[in-house]
């Protein structure tokens, strides 16, 4: 598959899951104590129950689409410290298959019902502070040099 293909695949499924990060952090949190826990509650398990069954489809396309742009530049993640790009690559490569384990342990918690709010809120925030970094470093490997 050619990079184009690969790089608008992997960025639509970025903004699929991106985005819903960035909803469950920036605006579900803040409803969080106006509508109370078992509404808070309800609204979580409605969500995990939606993600189960539609994330795991834009995981897919976001990893493989990944791995195959990174298969493009095997070259430079061979020697990451090497240069600039291949040490943010590599960073971001760490961050991205962090945040893979994250899901994994939100989707296992949530369908053994074992996820609870504090778990979803801790998860989402960590989720939110790597995918912060993975866009920062997505745009910053191919403009900061040294």
């Amino acid at each position: 598959m050619n990079h184009f293909t690969l790089l608008t695949l992997h960025l639509f499924a970025a903004i699929m899951f991106v985005g819903t990060v960035f909803f469950e952090v920036l605006i579900l949190e803040g409803i969080r104590k106006p509508v109370g826990r078992e509404v808070m509650r309800t609204v979580e398990l409605a969500i995990a129950q939606r993600a189960r069954r539609l994330m795991p489809y834009v995981m897919l396309v976001l990893y493989a689409a990944g791995f195959g742009m990174a298969w493009q530049y095997r070259g430079v993640l061979a020697h990451p410290f090497a240069s600039s790009l291949g040490l943010m690559l590599s960073i971001k490569i760490v961050l991205a298959l962090s945040v893979l384990a994250h899901f994994i342990t939100a989707m296992t918690l949530s369908g053994t019902g074992k996820l609870k709010s504090r778990h979803f809120q801790l998860i989402h925030l960590s989720v939110f502070c790597h995918v912060v970094l993975i866009v920062f470093l997505a745009k910053a490997m191919f403009y900061i040099r040294w």
